[in-house]
């Protein structure tokens, strides 16, 4: 992921958790608010932002008034998808380590485009890698590290959560030299943790993902799925290269028929090079190209006028079935009985 402005304004749809994390501290974060002038108005959480100097400055107060405990650690300890309930039904009920950690391709784009954690896999081990590019004048200092360990604590808590026994074969690499407070990290994490790696990763036995959990509920686990691609197609078209690609969707539906060398060459791209670039802003090709149709999908099932060939057609797909088979997947329910709920209301989960 590019590393981003540093005034480019980031989601903050956290705040709660920085409350609750305070308050399990013992001290009270909303000073720190009004002294740095972030607005607190949990009525329109979705559309609060922050910058990221100003992140920063909130992180470094919370750890100075933060005497007994380690303010990052606990953030991340405390953390909950408050206001992103299927998230957290999503990784609850997944039946494998690999179908939870797809949670995070939603992350980037719901919470914050900075937690861009990816599965990487290598002989006998799998690594959950937090990809940063950092600016080379500003080499990551103590406020970049206390964010990775709140991410990693949080990480950890959910996987532990899922998979109890994971501090038996983990292991947390972390790039940073050791701080002076190592020794709290024992009590934290609960599992071994290696300063000055070449990455910031947890590192654990590939063929941990693929074995069953005991919380794997199919059912549920796919309604989460569901409501999560709803509210992504809905979402408000994104800047950069995603924003171009689904402007060219948009002038061109048939393309979405079409592949990326087709796409790519209407971008004046090579392919590999649209590829990589939205791979740098958190994106697969075929999840925007899937979550596009979605949308379109989700507007023109709102029009009596159009049939499902005609629709099938406007979106690209070779015949009504593939159409159907694609929006059943989306929606958990074929396009006909979509309409038949309420002229393209989502089904009720």
């Amino acid at each position: 992921m590019s590393a981003p402005l540093h005034n480019d304004p980031l989601p903050f749809i956290t705040l709660p958790n920085w409350v609750n994390a305070a308050a399990h501290c013992g001290f009270n974060i909303r000073p720190i608010f009004d002294e740095l002038g972030i607005q607190t108005n949990l009525v329109n959480l979705e559309e609060a932002t922050i910058s990221l100097p100003l992140m920063g400055q909130v992180m470094e107060a919370c750890v100075e008034r933060s005497r007994e405990q380690h303010f990052p650690f606990v953030l991340g300890e405390t953390f909950a998808f408050d206001y992103l309930p299927d998230l957290a039904t999503f990784v609850a009920t997944s039946p494998t380590l690999r179908q939870a950690v797809r949670v995070f391709d939603w992350v980037r784009t719901l919470i914050n485009p900075m937690i861009d954690v990816r599965l990487e896999e290598e002989g006998e081990l799998a690594r959950l890698v937090l990809v940063r590019e950092q600016d080379p004048a500003e080499p990551e200092g103590r406020i970049g590290a206390y964010f990775v360990e709140s991410l990693f604590a949080a990480i950890i808590k959910f996987g532990r959560s899922i998979a109890a026994d994971l501090e038996a074969d983990a292991v947390l690499r972390l790039r940073f030299a050791e701080p002076p407070y190592a020794a709290v990290y024992a009590r934290s994490f609960r599992l071994p943790v290696r300063f000055s790696q070449p990455l910031n990763a947890l590192e654990f036995p590939r063929n941990r993902l693929d074995q069953p959990l005991a919380g794997g509920f199919p059912s549920l686990h796919g309604q989460a799925e569901q409501r999560v691609s709803q509210r992504l197609a809905k979402m408000p078209r994104r800047s950069g290269l995603i924003a171009a690609v689904e402007a060219v969707f948009d002038q061109e539906p048939r393309l979405l028929g079409q592949g990326i060398e087709r796409v790519a060459q209407r971008l004046d791209l090579h392919p590999r090079t649209l590829q990589r670039r939205l791979h740098e802003e958190g994106e697969a090709f075929a999840e925007l190209q899937g979550r596009v149709r979605y949308r379109r999908a989700l507007q023109d099932l709102e029009d009596p006028k159009l049939d499902l060939e005609t629709i099938s057609e406007r979106l690209g797909f070779s015949d009504r079935r593939s159409f159907t088979r694609a929006f059943t997947r989306w929606a958990g329910a074929s396009p006909s009985e979509f309409r038949r709920r309420g002229g393209g209301k989502p089904p009720l989960g």
